[in-house]
């Protein structure tokens, strides 16, 4: 009789356990649907004081020992891409940075503007090295350029226009498409 009892109370525990696994299986997979389905940062627009007003200066020594600032970039849209070397997202978008400059460098229309958040030149020269990519990067030694922007982490990337104006800021990776989709946007807009 005790074997009865035994087994009747074992039961519903293996079916109570088992409707637990599936419904945490259930939840995981439609977790990973909602990422997996989820639009990159390049197709999202971030709110930010910044946009339609002119992008604040940024100026300091590149990577190469040379000037670089946002001025000297006139007439280019340009993408300003706060990033680290420790930063895993910033390691996974650089490829898509690398084609997109690639994209550009005949026309001369677009470019990317590197700004160093948290790390050191010599990592960030490393991760170069190590990744590709040209354009001119530059350090913000205190953070005062990652302010101006408003950066709070990176990646974190803006877009700004021929004139020197915002016209978009991404938190996240962005994708070599879907700059190219904003840049479309922007040019039909007249910017």
């Amino acid at each position: 009789m005790t074997d009865v009892v035994e087994a009747v109370g074992v039961a519903p525990r293996r079916h109570t356990a088992r409707w637990a696994a599936v419904t945490i299986g259930l939840v995981l997979l439609l977790f990973l649907a909602v990422l997996a389905t989820r639009r990159s940062a390049a197709d999202k627009q971030a709110d930010s004081p910044l946009l339609g007003k002119p992008a604040p200066a940024l100026s300091g020594t590149g990577l190469d020992g040379r000037p670089v600032s946002l001025g000297s970039e006139g007439g280019k849209w340009v993408v300003v891409n706060f990033l680290a070397s420790w930063c895993v997202p910033c390691r996974q978008e650089h490829p898509e940075l690398v084609k997109f400059t690639q994209r550009h460098q005949a026309a001369g229309d677009a470019t990317v503007l590197g700004v160093i958040f948290d790390d050191s030149a010599a990592n960030v020269r490393r991760f170069f090295g190590e990744l590709g990519g040209t354009w001119p990067v530059i350090g913000d030694p205190g953070g005062r350029i990652a302010l101006d922007y408003g950066v709070r982490g990176p990646p974190e990337s803006f877009l700004v226009d021929p004139n020197g104006f915002v016209v978009w800021k991404g938190i996240g990776q962005v994708n070599a498409d879907g700059l190219d989709k904003l840049l479309r946007q922007g040019k039909a807009r007249g910017a």
